[in-house]
C-alpha cells in the first residue's frame, strides 16, 4: 500500500482517522495504530511482516537483557548480539546475492544461491530499531518494557517503508504520552496534501517526461538528451522522496508525533557538503551518530578522518542498493566531500552562483551513477554527458521538450524554497493562511483526479 494509492486515500486513511480519534485513551489509540500499521505493511508484504515482528521482538529482548546485564562487559555483549542479529536479516535479504555472485566470479565457480525477494522498507526499519538498541546501551534512553510500544515505534506506518529514519530517542516520550489538537490536525493534513501533490503532479510527471526523453532500456542519443534525462531523474528522485517525507511528517503530526525534517531544498546548495546537509537528513544523521562519531569522527587527525568518511560513504552507497553503481556513487560523493572540506577556504572565495552551479552539475552526474545498475549503460550515459561523439540534440529530446515546455520551468521553480517564504508572508495575514488551506485542498483533489486517470505511480525509494 502506498500513500498515493486510491485504496490508502479513500479507505485506509479515513477509517484509521475515525477509529483513532474516537479512541480517547492513549492505549487504545496506540492499539489502533499498531493494528493499522501492520495491515499497511502486510498489504504488500503478507509474509515479510513476520520478519518485522521478529526483528522488533529480538531487539526488545536484547534491550531487556542489556538492562539487567551485570557490568559493562555484559551490556556490550548484548549490544553486539543486538546489532549482529538486526543486521543479519538485512545482510541476507539485501546483500547475500550480491556478495555471492561476485565471489562466484572471483573464484570462477558457480555458488548456487536463490536470492530472496527484498522486503519493502527493510533498510529503514532495521536502522530505526538499531537506534533503540544502541541508545539503550549508551544510556541515552530508558529500556522500553512494553513490547507493543516498541512495536508501534518500529511499525508506525507513516515512516515505516521509506522514512524518514526516526531515532527512538526523538519519539520515546510520544509513545508514552502525546496530545493532538485541531491546529496539529490542520497543519498535518495540509502538509500531507501538498506532499501528495508533489508526488502525483510533479514526481510522476518528471518520470513520464524522463521516459519520453530516455525510453527504458535505451541510451542517450545526444548530449542534450543525456543532460536533460539526468536532470529529470534528479528532479523525479527529489520530488518522489521528499514528497513521501512530507506526507509522513504531516501524518505524524496529525497523529501526535513530531518527525524531524528530511529535506531542505538541496538543489539550492552551494557546496557538496551543504547538499548532504539538506538531502535525506535523517540518513546522514544516522551515519553521523552511529558510525562516523563512534569511529572517531574528525578527532584523530586528517588520515583517520578520511578513512572514517570513506567507510561512511561506502556504507551509504551500499545502503541504497546491492550493486556496484551504488558503491561507485558513494565513492564519488566521498571524493567530492573530501575535496570540498580541504579546499573550503578557497571555495568560499568563488562567487556563490558558480558554487551553486558546480554543486548542481555534480548532483546530476551523481544521480546518473545512481540510476544505472548496468555498468555498460552507466558509462555510455556518462560518456554522452561529456560529449561522447554525439550531436547536441536529437528528435526524441526535441519532441519531449515541446511536449513538456510549460512543465519544465514550473518543476524547476518548485524545487526552490517558495513554500517557506509564502508561509512567512502569511504569518500575520489570516486571509493568506486560509488561501493556503484552500490551495492544499485543491492540490489534493487534483492529485486524486490524476491518480484515477494515470497508471504510472511508482515510489522510487521503496526499492531501498
Amino acid at each position: 500500500m502506498v500513500f498515493s494509492g486510491l485504496t490508502f486515500l479513500l479507505l485506509f486513511l479515513p477509517t484509521l482517522l475515525i477509529l483513532y480519534f474516537l479512541s480517547r485513551d492513549l492505549r487504545w489509540r496506540n492499539g489502533v495504530l499498531v493494528v493499522f500499521s501492520l495491515v499497511f505493511y502486510a498489504w504488500g508484504e503478507p509474509v515479510m511482516v513476520l520478519l518485522l515482528l521478529a526483528t522488533t521482538l529480538f531487539n526488545y529482548l536484547v534491550a531487556l537483557a542489556m538492562d539487567k546485564a551485570p557490568g559493562p562487559r555484559g551490556k556490550k555483549l548484548c549490544l553486539i548480539l543486538g546489532v549482529a542479529g538486526s543486521l543479519a536479516g538485512l545482510l541476507y535479504f539485501k546483500y547475500a546475492g550480491f556478495f555471492l555472485s561476485n565471489l562466484s566470479r572471483l573464484l570462477g565457480a558457480e555458488i548456487p544461491f536463490a536470492a530472496p525477494r527484498l522486503p519493502i522498507g527493510i533498510s529503514f526499519y532495521t536502522f530505526q530499531i538499531l537506534t533503540y538498541t544502541v541508545d539503550v546501551y549508551r544510556g541515552k534512553t530508558a529500556v522500553q518494557k512494553n513490547f507493543f510500544r516498541l512495536l508501534l515505534y518500529v511499525s508506525c506506518f507513516p515512516q515505516l517503508i521509506a522514512g524518514p529514519i526516526v531515532q527512538y530517542a526523538d519519539v520515546a516520550a510520544a509513545l508514552e504520552e502525546r496530545t493532538t489538537s485541531l491546529e496539529d490536525f490542520g497543519d498535518g493534513m495540509r502538509r500531507f496534501l501538498l506532499g501528495l501533490g508533489k508526488k502525483v503532479l510533479l514526481a510522476n510527471t518528471c518520470g513520464s517526461f524522463l521516459l519520453a526523453v530516455l525510453p527504458a532500456g535505451t541510451a542517450p542519443q545526444s548530449v542534450g538528451g543525456a543532460w536533460l534525462s539526468g536532470a529529470l531523474y534528479s528532479l523525479q528522485l527529489y520530488f518522489d522522496f521528499s514528497a513521501y517525507s512530507d506526507m509522513a511528517i504531516g501524518l505524524g503530526r496529525v497523529l501526535g508525533f513530531t518527525y524531524k525534517e528530511n529535506f531542505n531544498y538541496p538543489y539550492c546548495s552551494a557546496s557538496p557538503t551543504d547538499f548532504w546537509r539538506r538531502w535525506h537528513i535523517s540518513l546522514g544523521s544516522f551515519f553521523r551518530d552511529y558510525v562516523y562519531i563512534p569511529l572517531g569522527g574528525s578527532r584523530r587527525g586528517k588520515g583517520r578522518r578520511m578513512l572514517n568518511l570513506l567507510i561512511v560513504w561506502a556504507l551509504t552507497g551500499l545502503w541504497h542498493g546491492a550493486a556496484w553503481n551504488f558503491v561507485l556513487w558513494g565513492l564519488y560523493w566521498f571524493l567530492l566531500l573530501v575535496i570540498d572540506k580541504d579546499l573550503d577556504r578557497l571555495w568560499q572565495k568563488v562567487p556563490r552562483f558558480l558554487r551553486w552551479l558546480f554543486t548542481l552539475v555534480a548532483a546530476v552526474v551523481g544521480w546518473t551513477i545512481f540510476y544505472y545498475t548496468d555498468t555498460a549503460a552507466l558509462f555510455a550515459h556518462l560518456s554522452a554527458l561529456f560529449g561522447g561523439g554525439l550531436p547536441w540534440t536529437d528528435p526524441t529530446t526535441s519532441s519531449a521538450l515541446r511536449q513538456y515546455a510549460l512543465f519544465l520551468p514550473l518543476v524547476c521553480l518548485a524545487a526552490a524554497p517558495m513554500v517557506p517564504r509564502l508561509k512567512k508572508l502569511a504569518e500575520d495575514r489570516p486571509a493568506l493562511a486560509v488561501l493556503g488551506t484552500v490551495f492544499a485542498v485543491a492540490v489534493g483533489l487534483l492529485s486524486l483526479l490524476f491518480l484515477i486517470r494515470q497508471s504510472y505511480n511508482p515510489f522510487i525509494y521503496f526499492r531501498f
